[in-house]
Formats: structure tokens, sequence, C-alpha cells
């Protein structure tokens, strides 16, 4: 049975379901709610404390189900909302908290009050839940200003009526207007509709991106770009003071609940302004792009795990700790490339290759980096199985938005959506029902990264998150906030936490002694026949 601890959030590792890709019950291809049921013993077995959903409601699915059409209800391919009612109960049963996305910045275009606003005349309140504007130019046919969209393209679209609707994303996604009262009151409804339900919190999709200045300025940039540059204030529709409004409120609606509610942001901002969002009334937690974006070089971690711990302990908040998602390459392809950090993916149009037996390599050495450090940790759902970034899926199957409005030049995202193999040796490898297909086709050699393969092998990366989210579970060392940083050669990492407990990641070139007067508790590769940390190796251990 989950605790009723408030502060379980500090340290806890969340599990994130891409829901269409994790488990498929009913056999038509899709990931569901059934299919998730079915394996939460699976997550319970391996140690998290809560999973995070992606979007599960109704969507016609134009950007993987960051379009909502209804924030109330569950798309028919996933299930139905009582099987969401069970599947809450479920986890709670065997002590998984639950927390959902919720998409506040945009809605689909099917969404019921889009569909108003459409219908409605220019200047109508149905049309002040969004954002409108009359054209540049003298008949109009110019957008409202050169805000480009994510997906490509401008952020402007024009309607039958002649005023152009502001986006973001992609068209099918309009951006709603947070000045108005109506949105803001709407959207504590839907906190409270779930919350009711027993869901323990939310993933705030595009938290930095919700308030826009009204007066909609030039920005004067030839492209799309996810954050503010370094340097640049005051930008028109990213991390506005105004969201901290907005949070206030909802930080007040999930205090109103006897068993805390929680929330964590998606809020790509520049250095120094993430704890803007986590003050003690506002967000509890933010993911750490910091920290994924970073490429594996001793000096460049240490600089940003500094500046996530010292920058969020200033307003009391936990760092996080993230090494893949659903919009980044999975980190064992990254990490096999000669550059190991995170490029600007829409602008990615090449695969540079990659050495895989390396890549795991180092993405062991990373998960025990990460698992070792103070604070929360966010594992992507496969990276416990190893699994790599599909780059070679046939153009016929993709469906990121960001391939058609790149004209077929940038793949997207799809690559690391690919659904998960659980067992067999041959598609879809227990995904689903034997001889469905599912949404994106499976390589033929995941049959050696299924669970069932990696449960059969003691040296898996499967067996190895296992360990060490026991350890953190059950080791004194693990549990607190302590860290302190230690003395050790260039190019190598080594902190100790509390009770004793030290880490020491290697990332040079050359194999390094271990501490002093230390016993091992875990290592993710064995250490050579001198007893010396290998390259890319990370090591647990207790000092004597």
């Amino acid at each position: 049975m989950r605790t009723t601890t408030d502060s379980w959030w500090r340290s806890a590792v969340i599990y994130q379901v891409y829901i269409r890709s994790f488990a498929d019950g009913d056999g038509d291809g899709t990931g569901d709610i059934a299919g998730l049921r079915s394996h939460l013993p699976y997550l319970a077995h391996l140690g998290v404390d809560a999973i995070w959903i992606n979007p599960w409601y109704p969507s016609p699915l134009a950007d993987g189900g960051y379009d909502v059409s209804d924030y109330r209800d569950i798309h028919p391919d996933f299930g139905a909302l009582d099987e969401a009612k069970q599947l809450i109960v479920e986890a709670h049963e065997l002590g998984l908290r639950v927390i959902l996305d919720i998409v506040p910045n945009h809605t689909s275009d099917q969404h019921f009050w889009f569909q108003q606003a459409l219908a409605a005349r220019p200047g109508s309140p149905e049309r002040e839940r969004y954002i409108f504007r009359e054209g540049r130019g003298e008949d109009g046919s110019l957008p409202p200003n050169d805000w480009h969209a994510a997906f490509g393209g401008p952020a402007w679209t024009r309607t039958s009526d002649g005023q152009w609707y502001l986006h973001l994303f992609a068209p099918e996604q309009p951006d709603l207007n947070w000045d108005n009262p109506e949105v803001r009151a709407e959207f504590e409804s839907i906190l409270r509709f779930w919350f009711d339900l027993g869901v323990d919190g939310f993933r705030i999709d595009v938290a930095h991106g919700m308030v826009k200045d009204p007066a909609l300025p030039e920005l004067g940039l030839p492209e799309f770009c996810v954050m503010p540059d370094e340097g640049q204030e005051n930008h028109p529709h990213w991390d506005r003071d105004g969201v901290h409004d907005i949070f206030r409120s909802w930080r007040a609606v999930a205090d109103s609940y006897p068993d805390r509610r929680v929330f964590v942001a998606e809020a790509h901002v520049r250095p120094g302004r993430l704890a803007h969002y986590l003050r003690p009334d506002e967000l509890h937690m933010a993911f750490n792009f910091d920290f994924l974006k970073s490429p594996l070089d001793a000096d460049k971690l240490r600089t940003v795990i500094d500046r996530s711990i010292n920058d969020l302990a200033a307003v009391g908040a936990p760092a996080t700790w993230v090494l893949s998602n659903h919009d980044e390459t999975r980190h064992v392809t990254r990490y096999g490339r000669a550059y190991t950090g995170v490029t600007t993916r829409m602008r990615d149009q090449g695969h540079p290759s990659s050495d895989r037996t390396l890549g795991t390599r180092r993405a062991r050495a990373a998960a025990l980096l990460m698992l070792a450090l103070p604070g929360g940790a966010y594992i992507y759902q496969g990276e416990e199985l190893g699994l790599y970034e599909v780059e070679d899926l046939p153009e016929s199957v993709l469906q990121d938005p960001t391939w058609e409005r790149s004209g077929h030049t940038v793949r997207g995202r799809d690559g690391c959506r690919v659904p998960l193999p659980w067992t067999g040796d041959t598609p879809p490898f227990g995904f689903g029902p034997a001889g469905s297909t599912p949404w994106l086709p499976q390589p033929e050699d995941w049959k050696s990264y299924t669970a069932e393969a990696n449960q059969a092998d003691p040296t898996s990366m499967l067996h190895l998150y296992r360990d060490a989210l026991r350890l953190r579970r059950t080791n004194a060392g693990l549990s607190g906030e302590e860290f302190r940083w230690l003395d050790s050669p260039d190019g190598t990492l080594l902190f100790g936490r509390g009770n004793g407990l030290l880490c020491a990641v290697n990332l040079s070139d050359e194999p390094v002694p271990l501490p002093g007067a230390c016993s091992p508790l875990l290592v993710s590769e064995p250490l050579d026949d001198n007893g010396l940390l290998p390259p890319d190796t990370t090591i647990w251990l207790y000092e004597d």
C-alpha cells in the first residue's frame, strides 16, 4: 500500500508510461489501460514509486495525444473511464502513485470550445477563450506576427472568416488564452475531477508557455526556439511571470486534499529561472533538462549537478534527474555517438552513427549516477530494458507531426516511441496478443531486449535497475538529501551521500583506482583485473 507521507515526492523515482506503446490488452495494435493494468506488478517489482501516464484523454492524435478534445474522459483506443478508476485503485494497492499529464497550453481543434469559437463571430466570448487576431497587410492575409510553430511553419492559421488563431505547436493545437477567467476556472475544475478520482498529481505540459504578451510583438527569429536565448528578457510567449499566478492557484487546489497532490513542470527555461516555478506556494518538482541534455563529460556534469541542487535548494525544492523521455532520442543511442549530449531534435535531419555497445555501457553508468543523486528521478519506459532509438522506421509509418510539417525532412520522435517488447522471439514480443500488429514496427533484434530476456540474464540492464532501486529504498545513505563532492582524478566524479555511501563515476579514457578503504556495493560494469574502475563505469561503495 502507498504511504501517506506528504513529502514522498522529494526522492521519488517515477516511471513514465507512454500508454500507446506500453502494452496492448485487446490486440488492436495500440497500448491501453488493460495492458498497463496487467503490468502493474512488473512496475512494482521494478521498485519505482509512481507512474506518470502520458495523455490518455480523447484526442484525434494529431500530436500523440497532446491535442486533447475532452479532459474528463479516456480515449476509446485506451479504454474507458471506469477502467482508469480501477487502474488507480490497483496501482495504489501495489504502492504505486499515479500522475497524469495535463495539457493546459492548448486544446485539440476538435475540442468543443474551439468548435464553438470557429462558429462564433470575431470578438465573441467563445473566441476569447483562445488567441484570435486580425492579420497584417491591407487584406489581412499575413499572419499577425512572425512567430514560428514547434513542428514547422508559422504559429498562425487563418480561419474561413479571415481571422488567425495562434498555435505554438501544430495547427490542430490552438493555444488557450490564459488571461481569460473562464479558462482558469475550467482547468481548476479539471484538476479537481481527477484528484477526486484518486490521482496523485499532474505533469504540466509546456508549463513555461501558457501566458503570452497580449501585444504579440515580433520575435525577429528565423525559426522556432524551445526556450528563450541566453540573456533574452521578457520573451513574449516563454517563461512569462504571469504563469506563476496560475500555479499558485493550482497549488491551493492540490493542498486542499488531505493526502496532498503534487505537480511536476515541463519548463524549458534559462539557468536560474527554474526555481521560480518551485517556490513553496507553487509547483513541487520540475524536469531537469540541463541534466538530460548534458554530454557525458565530468566537468559539465559537475556544473549541471551543482547548479541544479543549489538553485532549487534556495526555494526548498529537490532537484530531479532524467536521461530520456518521449520527446528525445533514447540515451543508449545518444551515448554511443561522438557527441553524447542532446541536439535540438526538431532540426536534426540526419542520424550520426552510434556504437550501441558503447552506448549501453555508458547508459548503465549514467543510470547509477542518476539514481545516486539526491532528489527525484524519472525513468522512461524501456530504458530499464536497455532499448535503443529505432532510427530506421519506414517513412510510411511515421506519425510525428514534425514529419509532415517539415516537408518530410525531419523524422521526429517516433523512434523513441516504438512499442515495448515483453516476451518471445518475434514481434509483437508480447506487446499485444500473438498475430497483432503494433502501431509502430519493432526491430527483430528486440528479442534480446524483452523483459523476459532481461529477467533471464543476471547481468542485464533490468537487474541493474532493480538492484539500484532496491538500494535506494533500503539504504540509509541514499534516503536523505546529503551530498558532498570529494576530490577525484580528472575525467571522474566522486561524491558522498549519507551514512558513508560514495558514488564514483569514471568518464575518462583510462581505468582509475577506487577510493581507499571502501567496500563495493553496486557497479555498472565489472572492475578490471587490477581492481580498477574502468572507463564509462559507475560504482556505489561504502567507506570502511
